[in-house]
């Protein structure tokens, strides 16, 4: 598969999707970090963290004692994240899908709805497949999904967003496989037509991929203060596995 024919390597690259997500929640970020440091009973791992973007996540681990290699495919997100670099925080661009060399890691962050991107199921089971060979043994995978039923079900079709003066028009369907996000712009005289698309998993899907590829699943909550989870209301799917 040429990442170049793919919709996220394509989009995840442009600064119009820098500028569309702008305004994304750094408070939240943190709060959700912290969370997780404190159930994980996290101290100084070593910590992989999967498709960060432009690193606020990765900041916030690095903040709270973590030693934090921060991956992305986009090289305008890494480019920005190493503004973050330290002596114990680092990025590089990354594809999710193959394994980083000699290197192994105590957790596994995939955060923010970073799975699920690819048409053929065989992609997601190789990302599955890389995490466990970089996790240590006992190593531990964190994963943040939306809540795919209570979207599919709170599905806004039509959509419109005004940022940096520019009108992004967005529709979204769900054809009963994938929910598609469709982004369309004009910019200085240009128009701009792009899309998202992201598999709708469900829990018991991640059940079944996480088991399928040598994980047990130790934990499953519902939002970022770690409450439990239930499929008609909660606004996320976090999964804690364990190799």
């Amino acid at each position: 598969m040429e990442t170049s024919k793919l919709w996220f390597a394509s989009w995840f690259d442009t600064p119009y999707y820098h500028i569309l997500y702008k305004n994304r929640d750094d408070s939240e970020a943190e709060f959700f970090i912290r969370n997780l440091k404190e159930k994980l009973s996290l101290s100084n791992e070593h910590v992989l963290d999967l498709e960060c973007g432009k690193g606020r996540h990765s900041k916030y681990m690095y903040e709270l004692g973590l030693s934090v290699l921060g991956v992305d495919l986009s090289e305008q997100s890494i480019t920005k994240a190493k503004e973050f670099s330290q002596d114990r925080l680092h990025f590089q661009v990354h594809d999710m899908r193959e394994v980083i060399p000699n290197q192994q890691f105590d957790i596994v962050f995939n955060l923010f709805t970073s799975f699920g991107y690819f048409d053929d199921d065989n992609e997601n089971h190789s990302v599955l497949q890389s995490i466990h060979t970089m996790l240590k043994e006992k190593g531990r995978l964190v994963i943040d999904f939306m809540n795919a039923e209570r979207i599919i079900n709170c599905l806004v079709s039509n959509e419109t967003k005004i940022v940096d003066g520019i009108s992004f028009e967005i529709k979204r369907i769900y054809d009963g496989k994938f929910i598609h996000k469709y982004i369309d712009f004009e910019d200085q005289g240009t128009n701009y037509s792009f899309m998202e698309k992201v598999r709708a998993f469900k829990l018991a899907d991640f059940l079944d991929l996480l088991t399928n590829n040598g994980f047990s699943i130790l934990h499953v909550f519902g939002d970022f203060e770690l409450k439990p989870f239930h499929p008609e209301t909660s606004e996320r799917l976090i999964l804690i596995a364990q190799k």
